[in-house]
């Protein structure tokens, strides 16, 4: 789904690091792909050691404007894209006024590619042209650690963060992504960074604990599929501004790095704003050129506690108007994306509007459109998938930048483990909504 997916510094200073992998291959078969295949170690160079740190360069004469911090879990299906990314990355490099620093992991099984070496390792990018050797020196190797488990990334930001130190922050999840998704077959899966040699992830509320824990990240992106949503922005919405990502699967080339890090590169004092909307913009522009269809967007969580109260209101007047009907409808048409049950919050409202009888539900439901456009959604881009082969075109041009969880059914228990069921009455709603069906052919009370 997703996409593409050590000279060391003062021993003294070795932190610990991060692992991941596994999901599905969205591209190939759709399965999940939880590998089993046994690790093998290639010998780490000489000049890095294990648990021995050189940095490429002393630490910043003075500290960089941004710091960018790339989770890059490509241990699974994904490894030939991590390290395609990472080739992007150093078509831009670091500089003076910014860092990019990433920590890669990689496992036996997928690509041999590039020294074919196993485990996680940390690098400070820097700038070169081979778009197939990765050149930047590694500044610490981690050897076989979990890329699944939130406190590898909560390590890493906060090591980046005290070896690069900058005015801002930004950091972004490279791996699978699931946004909020509770089925069979994926092991609990809702969440992010999938590592297939633990069968371990990130979910939506590690998620929240991993930005909480580090601190003082302006931007938060997802690299991966399916992530824009109210679910998890919502329990996000206390620890980062600004959340770029995608409601829709990102095809296989997802970021394009050289063009993120490199517009960055030069304007390094772009505001946070500027940077979640050159992330929007770089990526949009790739899949334009493409001819792809795709999603895209950044939500402002400082808007996020209003748009609860707009949620619940206009629920509650659904629910008074006794608009089952209209509400059904919308359930059942409204945009949807890689999974059925995700569908796009405003288009789900705007269905649901035009079939309803009821004033009130037309004024709530209108003030909440409003403010998902004018507030919550900073920048949105979408755009129609033509179709091929494997897939029929679709009207994604409605996606307006934020979806939620739609089944035909009770929300799962663990849904209301998210603060989002706790705050608003979104699962009594889904649930009201499953009453309005009839019953299946056959059922006896």
């Amino acid at each position: 789904m997703k996409k593409k997916m050590l000279l060391t510094a003062a021993a003294i200073l070795l932190a610990a690091g991060t692992v991941c992998a596994a999901e599905f291959d969205f591209v190939n078969s759709g399965s999940i792909k939880n590998s089993n295949l046994k690790k093998i170690s290639s010998p780490v160079p000489a000049a890095v050691a294990v648990g021995r740190t050189e940095t490429p360069r002393a630490a910043a004469k003075k500290m960089a404007e941004w710091t960018v911090m790339v989770f890059l879990n490509g241990k699974n299906n994904l490894e030939k894209s991590a390290l395609r990314d990472v080739n992007e990355m150093e078509m831009a490099g670091s500089t003076d006024k910014v860092n990019i620093v990433v920590e890669l992991g990689r496992m036996a099984g997928y690509d041999s590619s590039d020294g074919d070496w196993t485990g996680v390792r940390r690098y400070l990018i820097q700038k070169d042209e081979d778009p197939d050797k990765i050149v930047s020196p590694v500044v610490q190797d981690l050897g076989a650690v979990d890329m699944g488990d939130y406190k590898t990334a909560i390590d890493f930001g906060r090591w980046a963060k005290k070896k690069y130190p900058a005015r801002k922050y930004m950091f972004i999840f490279w791996n699978h992504g699931t946004g909020w998704v509770k089925a069979a077959g994926l092991y609990n899966s809702k969440g992010i960074s999938y590592d297939d040699e633990t069968n371990n992830h990130i979910n939506t509320l590690q998620m929240a604990e991993v930005m909480k824990s580090i601190g003082g990240i302006n931007v938060l992106a997802s690299d991966a599929c399916l992530m824009q949503m109210a679910e998890v922005g919502f329990e996000l919405r206390n620890n980062v501004p600004l959340i770029v990502g995608s409601e829709e699967i990102e095809a296989g080339d997802g970021y394009t790095y050289d063009v993120l890090l490199g517009g960055l590169i030069n304007n390094p004092s772009m505001k946070a704003e500027e940077l979640a909307k050159l992330a929007v913009d770089s990526y949009s522009d790739h899949y334009d050129q493409k001819g792809g269809g795709y999603t895209h967007s950044f939500i402002n969580s400082r808007a996020m506690p209003q748009f609860m109260n707009l949620v619940n209101a206009f629920i509650a007047e659904v629910m008074k108007a006794d608009d089952g009907e209209a509400a059904k409808y919308a359930r059942d048409n409204a945009l949807k994306f890689d999974y059925a049950e995700n569908k796009d919050l405003y288009d789900f409202v705007s269905l649901l509007v035009s079939r309803s009888g009821s004033q009130s539900v037309k004024t709530r439901g209108q003030a909440l459109m409003d403010y998902i456009t004018g507030k919550l959604i900073g920048y949105n881009r979408s755009k129609d998938e033509p179709g091929n082969y494997w897939s029929p075109a679709r009207e994604l041009s409605r996606a307006k930048g934020i979806a939620v969880y739609v089944p035909n059914r009770s929300v799962p228990y663990s849904y209301l483990e998210m603060q989002w069921a706790k705050k608003t009455k979104w699962p009594d709603f889904v649930k009201w909504i499953a009453s309005k069906d009839p019953p299946p052919p056959g059922f006896r009370p």
